[in-house]
């Protein structure tokens, strides 16, 4: 039986500070057999997953055992902790004292911020942390421990990140802006090994948690502030043929759709509203947005621009040469379907050179024939992070001419292509030399990052620009949402994604100050 009383009075310190410390006992990670094998042990799909974000949190982690454990489960505790970059940590009655000390000198922190969870109730140990003024996290123990002064309970070791998140809520108060982000699983893996969501506040005060659509949304969403998100891995259908919006054509998990109406209710800041991402779901939309960039012409610079396009719905319309004359459409032409990302051949393109190749063309309808620009092999990757715009070079599809010879199509010149998977590049050429690059006009870019940013009320984003051989004009090819930036070296892009979050957040809570919070963000440009 649990010995509450001894738990009872195990005091910790009266005021817990933010956590950066955390200690997983080893019956949380493993599932054994029902006969309690250890020789059957090994590593839970859910500690998997907290293993990993807990690894790049910031914070110090460790796992803790017991002696006298099989050599099997030992050696598979020391293979986990290497894996996952965990110290190993013994926590024996005998040397109790000892390993907590031991253990919180070894990482600079003071016992106040450090956490010790286990499913494992064993009340001297328990009590004797508590005493030390660590916190105490029992999972799966909520009916067997309660009101316990340092003891918490989760029930499921999904629910550790919420503790942890509660805790730092209660210790830093306002001071922190609390980040939840939505994702799928291999986007977020590549967010986290860079560094870019932290549990410990980065110096702006941001400290981030991963929400799970799976779960019940009100539990995650108590110490949240703001919630970032890429809704477009979370489109479950779109009507082909209808007006792109939330409320006809484009459906949203159920999740999402939750989530959705939870930051409503809540008047919680979304980053960003969903319908203002509906444009980048739809080519023909942000097409037609794109012709306004001649707004920001000068006639002493360079131009900025959108391809000529025109959308089709089907490609045997008789009068499609004279459409295409009108557009200011000549062969080649690169066909893109018109419904940008979230159906499974969106990516599905091909450049056509003769018009009979349009004849049964395997791109989806209805589709978006945008103009085939010669650049050199070459695209500008730009990337808008709040207020700051970044770039940097690809390897890109190559002038026509060279993209005809080497299709290596002997019955037939059309070029088809999934984006996602594989460009058709030129195999001889390189990238431009330094010295080539002097063509890009950084400033014209810029100052159409900026307009796309105001016109578009999105806080992060990315757009590709290529540059036409002969008359330098720079074109936008495509625009997307909450991109990678991953050809952005960390140091610099990381930062800026702090910043642009924490600044439109900002900006939210200001215009709700002013009685105007129900209005989509709008940056000043």
């Amino acid at each position: 039986m649990t010995d509450k009383k001894a738990l009872a009075e195990a005091q910790p310190n009266s005021v817990m500070g933010p956590v950066k410390a955390v200690v997983l006992d080893e019956s949380l990670l493993f599932s054994v057999s029902d006969d309690n094998d250890e020789d059957s042990a090994h590593l839970l799909p859910a500690a998997e997953k907290l293993l990993l974000r807990l690894q790049y949190s910031n914070l110090h982690i460790g796992i803790s055992y017991k002696e006298g454990l099989c050599s099997q489960k030992e050696s598979l505790i020391q293979h986990v902790a290497v894996l996952y970059t965990l110290q190993l940590v013994k926590f024996d009655v005998s040397c109790l004292e000892h390993a907590l000390q031991a253990t919180s000198s070894a990482w600079d922190v003071t016992p106040d911020t450090c956490v010790f969870v286990t499913s494992k109730l064993d009340e001297v140990i328990c009590s004797n942390i508590c005493s030390k003024g660590w916190t105490v996290v029992l999972q799966g123990l909520e009916n067997t421990v309660s009101n316990m002064s340092g003891v918490t309970t989760i029930q499921k070791l999904q629910d550790l990140l919420i503790t942890l998140s509660h805790l730092n809520k209660m210790a830093l108060g306002d001071s922190i802006i609390t980040v939840g982000y939505v994702m799928k699983w291999t986007r977020e893996k590549d967010f986290l090994k860079r560094g870019a969501f932290p549990t410990i506040p980065t110096n702006d005060g941001l400290t981030f948690i991963s929400i799970d659509l799976d779960l019940p949304l009100m539990p995650q969403l108590q110490t949240v502030d703001v919630v970032l998100h890429k809704a477009t891995d979370q489109i479950s259908s779109i009507e082909e043929g209808q007006l792109l919006s939330i409320s006809k054509g484009v459906t949203f998990s159920e999740g999402m759709q939750q989530l959705e109406r939870c930051m409503k209710h809540l008047h919680y800041f979304l980053i960003d509203p969903l319908e203002n991402i509906i444009p980048l779901l739809d080519r023909d939309a942000i097409q037609n947005i794109l012709q306004d960039l001649v707004e920001i012409n000068n006639p002493r610079n360079c131009r900025i621009r959108a391809p000529h396009y025109l959308k089709v719905s089907n490609f045997d319309e008789p009068d499609l040469v004279e459409k295409l004359d009108q557009a200011q459409l000549a062969l080649p032409a690169i066909v893109k379907p018109q419904i940008a990302c979230g159906v499974s051949n969106a990516h599905t393109m091909a450049v056509v050179f003769k018009m009979e190749e349009f004849v049964e063309l395997p791109v989806p309808l209805p589709s978006v024939i945008q103009e085939y620009i010669d650049h050199g092999s070459i695209v500008y990757k730009f990337y808008v992070l709040g207020e700051r715009v970044f770039y940097a070079v690809r390897r890109s599809t190559p002038n026509a001419a060279s993209l005809l010879v080497s299709s290596g199509n002997k019955s037939s010149s059309v070029v088809i292509f999934d984006s996602l998977k594989s460009l058709p590049v030129d195999s001889i050429g390189n990238l431009k030399s330094d010295s080539d690059e002097v063509k890009l006009d950084l400033d014209i870019v810029t100052s159409a990052a900026m307009w796309m940013r105001g016109k578009l009320h999105l806080t992060i984003f990315g757009f590709d620009v290529v540059i036409q051989a002969g008359t330098g004009d720079h074109v936008i090819v495509d625009v997307n949402y909450l991109p990678s930036f991953k050809e952005i070296p960390n140091e610099t892009a990381i930062p800026a994604f702090w910043e642009a979050i924490q600044c439109s957040y900002k900006s939210y809570k200001s215009n709700s100050k002013q009685g105007s919070s129900s209005t989509p963000f709008a940056p000043t440009v």
